[in-house]
């Protein structure tokens, strides 16, 4: 295998990421196995690329204090310094003499003498000078947005929204990874049997507050678990299954999972109501209705009908009054998902957040009056925008007289969710710093005439 493999595919990587605003997550999953990077070296590909991706902005910083503002470098060039020395900074597995030499022998590779000389220069200067101290940036919202790679405009809405402090943890918090988490299949297995069989296979696990059904996978590849491969669990991160524990199913009622792939929330909802009943799952794309099917075949549960069609336009499948329970899992900005999709920041703008809200607005309105009377529906995103959150709820209940926020949706909570920094009078936003999850926001709406 050519030794330099590993380090031009996370090249190519970056590239793709940056330029053709790919999905790092999906990118880097198809480049292992077209590839055929070898399994001890999937982990540190995957650790370049993502943390390359999540601290940009603080390694152009870097990179530009050793560098002329007026050298225009070919994208290739600046991703092969940037991941270079996102290495020297942040790892520690590869010595900086074997990185810069790599770097200089792909620069020789794919360009010339010139360029390779360029890059010895620079990233040799930077082992020998250190990088720029950030505390002399005297701008908050500046020094924030280099130390912690997030475009300025968020920043600037995230402290109007939340103050300087909790932006701050948000931001640090979005630098690292997150715990795997895992839902078992209840009518399979209980989570108890579950951890049991885990550990005696060598993971370290604990148990999710957010859901019974949780397991924090904090330790193991859970993709080559004996569970995993048998269909008995599935990953889902534990703010996510907070939705499905929060809809308050019962077993006989039927469903709308109105923005519902991939299946992962649709699937927990069939297992808390065992299988029994009906769910009616749309999404707006054919190609994701399979995710929502190949979800539920793989678990087993059959109460799942999934067609494609667009969540604003529901009321042309069904009648008014048909649903005991609705799940609104909105599109919105996946600002809360950066720990998984750091990409996200970089590729979305205000305007986008405005259009998405009113998206938003127009599904809610949709299938409203799909519910029956006294009737519950659950709206939640992975977002941390109040555009997206709290705005679009209290713009929804003063349209919509006939609908309040269910009281008892605060009392089901637990008792350390119910006194978090998160709540409101209109819902519960998680922030990804406080329990290790995605940042999500969700609300349990009644139908009361």
């Amino acid at each position: 295998m050519d030794k330099y493999l590993l380090r031009n595919t996370a090249i190519d990587l970056l590239l793709r990421i940056e330029q053709d605003n790919g999905y790092s997550h999906l990118l880097i999953s198809h480049e292992m196995k077209s590839k055929h990077i070898a399994p001890k070296d999937e982990g540190l590909l995957t650790e370049i690329v993502y943390g390359t991706t999540a601290r940009k902005i603080t390694l152009d910083y870097y990179i530009n204090n050793f560098i002329s503002q007026k050298k225009k470098l070919r994208p290739w060039v600046h991703t092969l310094l940037r991941m270079s020395v996102y290495q020297m900074i942040y790892l520690d597995k590869v010595p900086d003499h074997a990185i810069i030499h790599e770097a200089v022998e792909i620069a020789k590779q794919r360009g010339h003498k010139g360029i390779a000389s360029l890059v010895n220069a620079v990233l040799r200067n930077i082992q020998r000078s250190g990088v720029p101290d950030t505390n002399t940036i005297t701008d908050d919202v500046k020094r924030l947005s280099v130390e912690t790679s997030h475009p300025e405009w968020l920043i600037k809405r995230w402290m109007n929204h939340y103050g300087y402090e909790t932006t701050r943890e948000m931001c640090l918090a979005n630098l690292h990874h997150k715990p795997i988490s895992i839902r078992v299949q209840p009518m399979k297995i209980t989570r108890e049997q579950a951890i049991d069989i885990l550990r005696k296979e060598g993971y370290e696990v604990s148990e999710s507050m957010f859901s019974p059904q949780g397991i924090i996978i904090e330790k193991g590849n859970i993709l080559k678990s004996s569970l995993f491969n048998e269909g008995i669990v599935t990953i889902q991160d534990q703010s996510s299954m907070l939705a499905g524990e929060m809809i308050s199913v019962k077993p006989g009622q039927t469903v709308l999972d109105a923005c519902s792939a991939p299946g992962g929330k649709a699937t927990h909802i069939a297992e808390k109501m065992e299988d029994k009943g009906v769910i009616y799952a749309h999404d707006l794309h054919e190609k994701k209705i399979k995710l929502i099917q190949n979800k539920a075949k793989e678990l087993n549960i059959t109460i799942i009908n999934a067609k494609a069609w667009d969540a604003r336009k529901l009321q042309e499948c069904y009648e008014p009054n048909t649903f005991d329970r609705i799940l609104v899992d909105a599109p919105c900005s996946g600002l809360g998902v950066m720990r998984g999709k750091p990409d996200i920041k970089y590729n979305k703008k205000e305007s986008d957040i405005e259009k998405l809200a009113e998206i938003q607005q127009h599904i809610l309105a949709n299938v409203s009056p799909l519910l029956k009377i006294g009737g519950l529906l659950l709206y939640s995103t992975c977002t941390v925008d109040s555009m997206e959150n709290e705005d679009v709820v209290n713009k929804f209940l003063k349209s919509h007289k006939n609908f309040e926020i269910d009281k008892h949706f605060f009392a089901e909570l637990s008792n350390e969710l119910r006194h978090s920094l998160g709540v409101s009078e209109y819902g519960l936003q998680l922030f990804p710093q406080t329990y290790q999850t995605d940042g999500f926001f969700l609300t349990r709406l009644k139908r009361n005439k």
